[in-house]
């Protein structure tokens, strides 16, 4: 029943822009209507494209399509009314998002802070706290900014939240440019590879030397609050 109301809302409609928060992708639709995709684990977008995982497809009036990938099928696409989109249960408790030009090193310390006695790698991954960083940025972000991922919030001193900004903006600036992490299921539009992966410093690295100049420590995996943490056992304290 909802499916047959989503095609109806969306047949014929013009795309007017496109736009995302966190991990969704917002396609704002004429009719003041909003398409949500969210990958979730293993989803992606694919244009003019497809592979045996693709569950809905959008015909454009060109001709062309854009189909939405997900191979374990934990990804979503809903329908919202455009001008309450970013007020809807998907959007409202989302944090800020780490590459905005209003986003400072003050802001990162105060969000941060909210959780005091969390685990640095697992509050930068509330979704609550910051928006967009999962598991591997996490890990490649800490290993950059030199803070081990069991070091309470309270525990990091202010000078090393500036690090901690500043390396975010270095590593999730430098897989965008990369076009994304494929070490698992992401493809682009095209459905080719991001190269990010062949640039970890910490993530699955486990056993292996530290990169770092001058370190002599070796990648450690751990889990921490259910999800593994990848990093150097001398230069992360």
């Amino acid at each position: 029943k909802y499916f047959k109301v989503f095609k109806k809302e969306v047949r014929n409609k013009k795309i007017k822009s496109i736009e995302r928060k966190a991990k969704n992708i917002l396609i704002n639709l004429s009719g003041s209507k909003t398409i949500l995709v969210h990958m979730k684990m293993t989803g992606h977008l694919l244009f003019n494209n497809k592979d045996k995982f693709v569950h809905v497809i959008f015909t454009l009036s060109s001709g062309k399509f854009l189909a939405f990938s997900d191979m374990r099928k934990f990804g979503k696409i809903t329908l919202l009314d455009t001008k309450t989109a970013h007020d809807s249960k998907h959007l409202k408790d989302i944090g800020p998002d780490p590459l905005k030009k209003d986003f400072t090193p003050k802001i990162l310390e105060n969000r941060l802070r909210k959780k005091p006695n969390g685990k640095i790698k697992t509050v930068l991954m509330d979704q609550m706290i910051l928006a967009g960083i999962g598991n591997i940025y996490s890990d490649e972000i800490l290993w950059q900014a030199k803070i081990h991922p069991e070091r309470k919030i309270v525990k990091i001193e202010k000078i090393e939240f500036k690090k901690i900004f500043e390396a975010m903006r270095k590593i999730l600036s430098k897989s965008i440019i990369l076009g994304g992490d494929s070490m698992s299921d992401y493809r682009n539009l095209s459905g080719g590879k991001g190269k990010f992966q062949l640039h970890h410093e910490a993530y699955r690295r486990t056993g292996e030397k530290c990169r770092k100049k001058d370190c002599q420590g070796i990648i450690k995996r751990k889990m921490i609050n259910n999800r593994s943490a990848h990093f150097c056992d001398i230069h992360q304290s």
